[in-house]
C-alpha cells in the first residue's frame, strides 16, 4: 500500500516537472520526463511493485535467490576449470612445436626476424650515434659549454 502511494507521488511530481519544462518550450525534454514519470505508475498497475514487496519480505524467496546464486557459482566455476584445462593442454602443445633447436645460436621467436650477429649488426647504429654526438658537440661548443 505504501509502495503504491510513493510510486503515484513520484509519477505526479515527474508529470508536474514535465509540464513546467514544456511551458519553457523544451518539448523533447518534457516528453522524456513524462515518459520516465509514467514508469512507476505502470509498474504498480502491472503488479511488479507488489511482487517485489512480497519478495523482499519473504525468507523463502531469499533462500531461493541463494540457491540460484549457488547454482550459478557452480556453473561458472566448472566452466572456468574446463577452460583452464583446455588452455593448459593447448599451451603445452604450442610450446613443444615452437621449441628452440639445440644448435641454434639465437632463440626463435615465432617469426620475428632480427639480424643475428654481434658487432657487425650494431655497427650502423654506433656510427649513426657517433654522428649524433658530433652534432651535439658542435652545438655545445658554439654555446661555450
Amino acid at each position: 500500500m505504501i509502495a503504491e502511494t510513493v510510486c503515484s507521488a513520484v509519477s505526479a511530481a515527474g508529470l508536474g516537472i514535465a509540464v513546467v519544462t514544456a511551458y519553457r518550450k523544451r518539448f523533447l525534454t518534457a516528453a522524456r520526463l513524462a515518459a520516465y514519470s509514467l514508469v512507476p505508475v505502470g509498474l504498480v498497475m502491472t503488479g511488479v511493485v507488489g511482487w517485489l514487496a512480497d519478495t523482499a519480505l519473504s525468507p523463502t524467496a531469499w533462500a531461493g535467490f541463494g540457491v540460484l546464486g549457488a547454482a550459478w557459482l557452480l556453473f561458472a566455476g566448472t566452466r572456468a576449470v574446463e577452460r583452464r584445462r583446455r588452455g593448459a593442454g593447448a599451451g603445452r602443445e604450442a610450446a613443444g612445436r615452437e621449441a628452440v633447436a639445440p644448435t641454434a645460436s639465437a632463440p626463435s621467436l615465432g617469426g620475428a626476424s632480427r639480424p643475428v650477429g654481434g658487432p657487425a649488426a650494431t655497427a650502423p647504429r654506433a656510427h649513426g650515434s657517433a654522428e649524433d654526438f658530433s652534432d651535439i658537440e658542435a652545438i655545445l661548443k658554439k654555446h661555450g659549454i
